[in-house]
């Protein structure tokens, strides 16, 4: 029997009128309801018409999370009085609850995508509700951009939802098509902030690694909170590990601690998610209870300020969570948890003053994952690009070309990026396609069986007490009785029913199978021990293990996952396979290079014949005549690092350097550009023949730059004979003196004895510019600097004879310099002169 009572107290009904009517109208619609509301269980089973109103039609409810699509289908078939898979209905990976009668179905985006890909008009389907929005996963957002590509191209008759529990949906509207945006309000009880920083300062996160110091103080904030407060405590933490480290310190606290993650066994999930009146609960969940499902009794939240988010450094081939602080919309979801019952209380463990510096909101997932996966859905779709996909952020143009280099390098994708044969049937088993290889590659040397249980270990990874042993994990999970084993159990079924047919086994010891299929999956990070637990990964990255690990005398690794903290030079492994070089050859075999290698090596020209997995150097011989194109490029990359002196620079050269760099500040062409980089981009118009000549650093050193230098000047025009007129090395000044013209700063500097200028009514020029005159004292030193010396005549002269004429009177010093005679004497030579 339908639970009326419950369906009329949710706040969302008040919308219902208004989302109706969008639908009818414009057959799409935002709609924005704060968590606890009844959007993800209401809206659904009213457009469908499960609650007496309207006709019935089939609906799909996307969800991000697959505990989250499980709730929220226990919930509805729980509103109308049924189990689910009756009218409602569930699909995850791995598990289908629908019967025959199902007209409401909740599923996650990643299986709503599988969908979409077999099945372009989702035949029966009206209605899609995609849960969840605001959060921005990619699967949901690719969801999105396929919808609306069906509506448009083959069913306009479709209707479609998004769901979000924020008030931020302009972008949605507008994504899809300036919809209308139908607003519900909630049950607004108050909530109150209590800022509870540690007292003492924290290491920041970084990687995966979050300061044991902050969960001892989220830990203590928990008690606190239960002293303080009545009612359940919710806790937000980034992870699982955080999660059970607070749960091993919350011992003895009078209350039932529960952990709630996409891991938890489905039992724990139905506890907390059903309530409980034997006591009081302290929840320690991930962020999948900001919005994604809601958990009563819950009066107080205390939260971490901590969530993890997916990174990917393309450079190094790694990817990974990471731990991040959450955003301030982040925060505000979490707060409104302890609100929704009644008033409560949200402890925030970190200071005020901070909050105002958080993002506002969490990344995209398009803008920082890795896009493997999301490419390859593209391309199925007939956009290998994703340039006419309607996406609220596109994806960076560097990440998409990381990715088609992986389906590339996995044959998935042709050289045009057109989706192969092979690229369809990986996108068809729900894994990254890195893992679909390592499935369908590995399955032919080890056997269906084995491949899908190394796969399902690296699709999920295990816990850590697993070890970082792959080998060692597949053992321990074969015999496991945990959650975690249970679930990869259920994945390897999945995985193996790809297989019917085909070996369930395979020959060979399981450590062999383990490493390959690894190696498989990951082929950039085939690493080679470098000694004492270090090893370098084909991608070229550094990989150290931890104290202890079994792993360290390996002498090659299947690195499986491994995370590079903040400033490390090397990778962490985390879970790695031993294999041998035979192994690592067959894997990575894209990346094997063999051949003439001629390159700087940081001293010198460096000839080899060599080979290479990547980064990783097999074997190496000198080579006696390389390729002397090769050799020239190697010199190129020397004067590139280390500088155009390596070349044999004199100071007449240097000089005319100067002079040139000043000729085309102020006059252009055809005056060339001297500049190190100019001259590097150029080498084959003022070095040759001699660098074709050089073979080695030595031969550099011989290179006259001043001779080469002169084969830039304008000859062709003439302009090359006007040098010494326009930019002169000397000027001739009226003692007779033949002065040096400085041209390496802004303006050329003429440094010239005060006295060798008497007589000179205006200042020297060079190109049409002044010279920046420096006056000498007679002993050299500087006594004035001018650009105007008619003006120093006139107005600076008198301070400056007055102070040398007592300090070197046996020079003369005339009142008017203009009408004297320069000198470069003193006045007794002069006489006897």
């Amino acid at each position: 029997m339908i639970r009326t009572d419950a369906l009329d107290q949710l706040p969302v009904r008040t919308a219902v009128p208004a989302l109706r009517q969008a639908l009818d109208e414009r057959g799409v619609a935002v709609l924005c309801a704060p968590p606890g509301t009844g959007k993800t269980t209401l809206v659904p089973l009213v457009l469908a018409g499960l609650t007496g109103e309207g006709p019935v039609r089939r609906v799909v409810v996307a969800e991000p999370r697959r505990i989250a699509a499980r709730a929220a289908a226990r919930r509805m078939a729980w509103l109308l009085g049924e189990r689910p898979g009756e009218r409602v209905g569930f699909t995850v990976r791995g598990e289908r609850v629908t019967g025959p009668d199902t007209v409401v179905e909740v599923v996650t985006t990643g299986v709503l995508l599988q969908r979409l890909q077999r099945d372009q008009e989702l035949a029966g389907v009206d209605a899609v509700i995609i849960d969840e929005c605001h959060e921005r996963h990619l699967d949901a957002d690719t969801v999105a951009a396929f919808l609306l590509d069906v509506r448009e191209a083959i069913r306009p008759d479709l209707r479609l939802v998004a769901a979000s529990a924020t008030t931020d949906a302009e972008g949605w509207a507008r994504l899809l098509g300036d919809a209308p945006v139908i607003e519900a309000q909630g049950v607004s009880h108050p909530v109150e902030v209590v800022w509870a920083p540690p007292v003492r300062p924290v290491r920041p996160p970084h990687g995966m690694r979050v300061d044991p110091a902050l969960l001892t103080h989220v830990a203590s904030v928990v008690r606190r909170a239960l002293a303080e407060r009545d009612g359940d405590v919710l806790c937000f933490l980034p992870g699982v590990g955080e999660i059970g480290r607070v749960a091993g310190q919350l011992s003895g606290v009078a209350a039932e601690v529960l952990q709630v993650h996409g891991r938890a066994p489905a039992a724990v999930q139905d506890a907390v998610l059903a309530g409980s009146s034997d006591g009081r609960r302290v929840v320690l969940a991930t962020s999948v209870a900001e919005s994604s499902l809601t958990v009563p009794g819950v009066r107080t939240v205390v939260d971490s300020g901590l969530a993890r988010e997916p990174r990917t450094d393309h450079a190094r081939g790694l990817s990974a969570l990471t731990t991040v602080r959450a955003s301030q919309a982040a925060g505000r979801q979490r707060a409104g948890r302890a609100r929704r019952e009644a008033p409560g209380t949200v402890y925030r463990c970190w200071e005020q003053a901070e909050d105002g510096r958080l993002a506002r909101f969490p990344s995209p997932e398009i803008k920082v994952a890795d896009l493997a996966a999301f490419a390859l859905q593209a391309a199925c779709w007939g956009d290998p690009d994703a340039a006419g996909l309607a996406l609220l952020d596109p994806p960076p143009a560097g990440a998409m070309g990381a990715a088609r280099e992986v389906l590339s390098a996995v044959g998935a994708v042709d050289a045009d990026g057109r989706v192969t044969d092979r690229g369809v049937r990986m996108s068809r088993l729900g894994l990254h396609p890195r893992l679909a290889r390592a499935l369908l590659d590995g399955a032919a040397e080890v056997g269906g069986r084995r491949a899908a249980e190394v796969v399902a270990l690296l699709s999920e990874e295990p816990p850590r007490d697993y070890g970082d042993d792959l080998a060692a994990a597949l053992r321990t999970a074969r015999l496991g009785k945990d959650g975690y084993a249970a679930r990869w159990r259920q994945e390897v079924r999945r995985l193996s029913s790809s297989f019917k047919g085909a070996a369930a086994g395979g020959s060979g010891p399981d450590d062999a199978a383990v490493g390959l299929v690894a190696a498989l999956a990951f082929p950039e990070r085939v690493a080679r021990a470098r000694g004492e637990g270090t090893f370098l990964m084909a991608s070229g990255t550094g990989a150290e293990l931890r104290d202890g690990s079994r792993l360290r005398s390996a002498p090659w690794l299947a690195v499986a996952v491994a995370d590079r903290p903040a400033h490390a030079a090397s990778a962490q492994v985390r879970l790695a396979a031993v294999i041998d070089e035979d192994t690592a050859r067959t894997a990575a075999g894209h990346l094997r290079f063999a051949g003439e290698e001629v390159r700087w090596d940081g001293r010198d020209v460096v000839a080899r014949r060599v080979e290479r997995l990547g980064a990783v150097e097999l074997s190496a011989r000198p080579l006696k005549r390389p390729d002397p194109a090769l050799v020239r490029e190697a010199l190129v990359e020397g004067l590139r690092r280390e500088g155009l002196g390596l070349l044999r620079w004199s100071r007449d050269t240097e000089q005319l350097r100067e002079r040139l760099t000043f000729l085309h500040r102020e006059l252009g062409g055809p005056w060339p550009e001297v500049s190190d980089e100019a001259l590097l981009g150029r080498t084959e118009q003022w070095l040759e023949p001699e660098l074709s000549r050089a073979r080695r650093r030595s031969d550099l050193a011989g290179i006259d730059a001043g001779q080469a230098l002169r084969r830039l000047l304008p000859w062709a025009t003439g302009e090359a004979a006007r040098l010494d007129e326009l930019a002169p090395e000397r000027i001739e000044v009226p003692s007779g003196s033949r002065i040096r013209v400085e041209y390496g700063g802004a303006q050329p500097v003429l440094a010239v004895k005060l006295q060798e200028l008497f007589g000179l009514q205006e200042t020297p020029r060079v190109a049409g510019v002044p010279v920046l005159v420096h006056l000498l004292s007679p002993a050299g030193r500087p006594a004035a600097v001018t650009a105007d010396l008619a003006s120093f005549w006139r107005e600076g002269y008198k301070a400056v004879r007055a102070e040398l004429r007592g300090r070197y009177p046996r020079h003369p010093w005339p009142e008017d310099p203009t009408t004297v005679e320069a000198t470069r004497f003193t006045k007794a030579r002069l006489r006897r002169e």
